[in-house]
């Protein structure tokens, strides 16, 4: 019988993620044996903090693959897009499993669409990727930040100060709130965050037969799409400080691979939006094609707005 020890944050979300991983590994090992290591990530203590304003990267992660390099777990299970690009040497990023809907979705006491709602309403999000798409949808709103996990923003929502909040339908949907949804953005509109709805297991390199075990729940046209969309945030340097969209998808049947990606400038005012198709093997070189096409453009002209765009929103209580 398998025997595996699992580390992972300790948010309800994450420890559904984590039961997600366990019944595909029974789905193959039906006697298989997963024990939950909880660690408190730097994301989860500095909770005083903005996600954006929290110069360390990967904040959600970190701690977690710790117990993996110190042999206090055999693996990690994340979401995708807490994973940084430039994870430890010693670590893989074993298995993608399948993707749930990377969209973003909108929720609210009015039930109104974002298009919809009332100059000044109060927009709550983590995000500054969403907030910059929000002013662009409807410049009459506030987009106010919001910290928390996706439980504790939806009650400041429904019982707060907050009128809306757009947040990844793939949390709510795992936490069986889907039906709070009043409006699902589409992604090529509303361009979500690279690997967005995936998650990830992360083990070390040199534990071969745990990587193999791994490798055998992985789900192939999630793996081609998250590659490509990390190496282009990879090869364009973004982090949480720099809002970047990205979607790839991937079609096994015609063998072809297309991804989207978007930047904004800070005042939402301007975006560079560029679009690439190729053989799905060369998933990684649309990522970085990619990432070069928006560099060209002079997507880093957008950096030092945001710096200025940083400090004003960071101060807002």
């Amino acid at each position: 019988m398998h025997s595996f020890s699992v580390a992972t944050r300790g948010s309800k979300l994450a420890l559904i993620q984590t039961e997600i991983l366990a019944n595909s590994l029974r789905k193959l090992y039906p006697a298989v044996k997963c024990d939950i290591v909880k660690i408190k990530s730097s994301g989860d203590i500095n909770k005083n903090k903005l996600l954006f304003s929290v110069n360390e990267k990967g904040v959600f992660e970190k701690e977690v693959d710790k117990a993996v390099l110190e042999d206090k777990a055999d693996f990690a299970v994340h979401s995708i897009k807490d994973i940084p690009t430039d994870i430890d040497d010693e670590l893989v990023i074993a298995s993608i499993l399948k993707r749930e809907k990377p969209n973003d979705v909108l929720i609210g006491k009015s039930k109104l669409t974002l298009e919809n709602l009332e100059p000044n309403s109060n927009v709550g999000t983590s995000s500054l990727r969403r907030a910059v798409q929000i002013k662009r949808k409807n410049p009459k709103v506030k987009v106010i930040p919001i910290r928390g996990n996706v439980e504790s923003r939806v009650r400041r929502c429904i019982d707060g100060p907050f009128d809306a909040l757009v947040l990844a339908e793939a949390g709510l949907k795992r936490l069986h709130m889907s039906n709070l949804i009043v409006q699902r953005f589409n992604y090529l509109d509303f361009v979500p965050a690279p690997g967005q709805g995936a998650i990830g297991i992360v083990c070390r390199k040199d534990n071969k037969k745990t990587v193999n075990i791994l490798q055998k729940i992985e789900d192939k046209p999630t793996r081609y799409a998250i590659d490509a969309e990390r190496s282009l945030i990879h090869y364009l340097n973004a982090g949480c400080r720099f809002p970047v969209g990205a979607i790839a998808l991937p079609n096994l049947r015609t063998n072809r691979i297309v991804m989207h990606a978007s930047v904004f400038s800070a005042d939402g005012s301007q975006s560079m939006n560029v679009r690439k198709s190729d053989v799905i093997t060369n998933a990684s070189q649309v990522g970085m094609d990619l990432a070069n096409d928006l560099l060209s453009k002079g997507a880093a002209d957008f950096a030092h707005e945001w710096r200025e765009a940083l400090e004003k929103w960071n101060s807002q209580k």
